[in-house]
């Protein structure tokens, strides 16, 4: 049996045409904890999460859960969030070994997307094609390594609040990103670490950013996916934006899961795109 795991980043709650499961992270303050299952109701985490001013953090799947989704296969192919922002492809790996003890004619290729969302959809389309295709076990990897890089990913926010909460920014140039409506760009760098691009003053401009910073990165015509925080009305503009100047028609927009929407906040989005 053939199966296709990712953890809760990958922002996918199904994938019909394929075994595919998730495995949640979870996202946590001093006074509750959120498991990002398919049963969480992102919104009223947004809200909580505004109004909450003391330290906020995430944290990776269990090994528990990483085992159970392995269960009873002996093909497995499983994505990460990146290995420059989170231990959980460490996590997996050591999932990996257990499973392994235990099953040892089993394979399972565990892939580090250094990516996170719609990096991650993308590497498991990938998969999921290169195995309707018949590929073998060492094939497969093979393509998925070499498909990986030329992956690029951008996301553009309008909040960095949950970003302090996590000390990874300043609260001070948080606060004056929301108070003076500017938009982060940011990329993830080739080991799957965050670097800003730039900062925008409007929806308008964050666009025409987007659309140039893809013209630099070479993108003519690949796959494109888009995951939103409450705002599916940005996320259409960029990918109306993008379809006017490249030929480009595979664009696909979902709404984010937990993990992602913590990090990206509301009114944010991640995008990630295929690139030659």
């Amino acid at each position: 049996m053939i199966k296709f795991v990712a953890d809760s980043a990958c922002d996918l709650k199904d994938y019909p045409s394929i075994c595919f499961e998730t495995v949640p992270l979870s996202i946590s303050t001093d006074e509750r904890n959120y498991t990002d299952d398919n049963s969480l109701n992102v919104h009223e985490v947004l809200d909580y999460l505004e109004s909450y001013n003391d330290r906020s953090y995430t944290a990776c799947p269990s090994l528990d859960a990483w085992l159970k989704a392995f269960e009873g296969a002996d093909e497995i192919y499983a994505v990460t969030i990146t290995s420059g922002l989170s231990g959980t492809y460490s996590g997996a790996n050591v999932a990996k070994d257990i499973y392994l003890s235990e099953h040892p004619d089993a394979k399972i290729y565990v892939v580090d997307s250094l990516s996170t969302g719609p990096g991650m959809v993308l590497i498991l389309e990938k998969l999921a094609e290169l195995k309707a295709k018949g590929k073998s076990f060492d094939e497969v990897c093979s393509a998925i390594e070499k498909y990986r890089r030329k992956l690029r990913l951008f996301f553009s926010l309008s909040s960095l609040h949950n970003l302090a909460q996590n000390g990874r920014v300043s609260k001070l140039i948080a606060s004056a990103i929301g108070f003076m409506n500017i938009k982060i760009l940011g990329t993830a760098s080739k080991t799957g670490t965050i670097e800003q691009v730039a900062k925008c003053r409007g929806s308008r401009k964050m666009i025409d950013r987007i659309v140039s910073e893809l013209k630099e990165i070479g993108f003519t015509k690949g796959k494109i996916r888009i995951c939103h925080v409450e705002c599916m009305e940005f996320a259409n503009a960029v990918a109306d934006k993008i379809r006017s100047i490249f030929d480009c028609s595979d664009i696909k927009i979902v709404p984010a899961r937990g993990l992602c929407s913590y990090y990206a906040e509301r009114g944010g989005i991640i995008l990630g795109c295929e690139c030659e």
